[in-house]
């Protein structure tokens, strides 16, 4: 065994985009001086480890993907301060510096340094060769590595598998409603794609006091769910979708539109269903070669605001303790967006139903450690 590669855990390893991820034993490297290491209790698989596993994202390869996580302290670097052995954490895949010029603009989301452990090698393969961590986590697997700062208390009363949405979908999808774009009381909004981070959107949107909320995604069966956790309308995503939207909106269109898909397509979609005036918001990540365009006269004439969203804007100092608080009293369902649950075995399989626009949310509970 290689020195500094002690810790043999199962995980799920990508290897080509081309080949479905497969369960291998790696080496995790040791926790350096500012590091925790982490059992995974409980991990989602999001929208972004599909796009990573088939090649739309790129990532140094072989990797173990997975970043929506709530683990167990297991062992700490001698530099760590606030985090003991026996700590259940919320892993975070945006790991702020506090030190950069986003940080010190108050934009810890968009950190210089946040994702840069990606692309630095975290355990070897049974050959010896360096593995990464897929979005600085690599939380499909039984342990992980990570820095202290990315590791998050989780408080007692919150379970493990609300915790493990709060990494992604849930401060995504909310924060983009009550953060980035900043809905206002009594407004119009409209959700394309009813994943994970899509139905945390609609419940963002019921925080925020919209006054009408509208869903739209491929798949009918979700109308259901949608409606449950707070949408006034379903509407289906087809040729017709924006004419339904002008109907139900007295032919205005839309005060924020969420765009939870993030193709060309889809972020075309939600311009379109904008208001004069509005706010297009494209919270899903897309391909670097899906190129939108727009005539200069439309930019001018409908004055419309097209933002990006980058982890809902997520400051975790400042915003967790309010999740936390949300999922308490019940304002957030984080039980009714888990539609699935599996092992490592599981995870491909996951990604597939995903793809097909089946499913929700599948949690992966990884297992104690050998």
């Amino acid at each position: 065994m290689s020195e500094g590669y002690r810790v043999e855990v199962d995980s799920v390893v990508l290897r080509s985009p081309e080949r479905p991820m497969a369960v291998e034993r790696i080496r995790l490297r040791d926790a350096g001086p500012g590091d925790v290491r982490v059992r995974v209790d409980a991990t989602g698989v999001c929208h972004s480890d599909l796009s990573l596993a088939r090649g739309v994202l790129a990532q140094p390869l072989p990797a173990v993907l997975g970043h929506e996580a709530c683990g167990t302290v297991l062992e700490t670097g001698p530099e760590v301060t606030g985090l003991s052995v026996g700590d259940r954490v919320i892993l975070l895949w945006i790991t702020p510096c506090r030190e950069c010029v986003h940080c010190g603009r108050g934009e810890p989301h968009l950190c210089v340094n946040g994702s840069s452990r990606a692309t630095e090698p975290y355990a070897l393969d049974a050959h010896g060769d360096p593995v990464y961590p897929g979005l600085t986590v690599g939380s499909f697997a039984e342990q992980t590595v990570v820095p202290a700062a990315a590791a998050v208390k989780v408080p007692a009363d919150i379970s493990s598998s609300d915790a493990a949405l709060l990494g992604c979908a849930v401060t995504t999808g909310v924060g983009a409603v009550t953060k980035t774009a900043a809905v206002t009381p009594g407004s119009s909004v409209l959700v394309i794609g009813l994943g994970g981070v899509g139905l945390a959107a609609i419940q963002g949107a019921k925080l925020a006091g919209a006054r009408t909320i509208i869903a739209v995604d491929r798949n009918a069966e979700k109308a259901s769910l949608a409606t449950k956790l707070g949408a006034d309308h379903f509407v289906p995503a087809d040729d017709e979708t924006k004419k339904a939207v002008r109907a139900l909106t007295g032919k205005q269109g839309v005060d924020y539109v969420f765009d939870c898909a993030g193709s060309a397509r889809t972020i075309r979609d939600a311009w379109g269903m904008t208001r004069r005036g509005g706010s297009a918001c494209v919270v899903g990540i897309g391909g670097k070669d899906d190129k939108i365009s727009f005539s200069a006269l439309e930019l001018f004439h409908f004055a419309r605001t097209l933002v990006g969203c980058v982890a809902g804007s997520l400051d975790t100092e400042q915003d967790l303790p309010r999740y936390f608080e949300h999922v308490r009293t019940g304002r957030l369902d984080l039980a009714a967006l888990v539609t699935g649950h599996g092992g490592l075995s599981d995870v491909e399989n996951a990604l597939r139903e995903m793809a097909a626009g089946r499913g929700i949310r599948t949690l992966i509970t990884p297992g104690e450690t050998r």
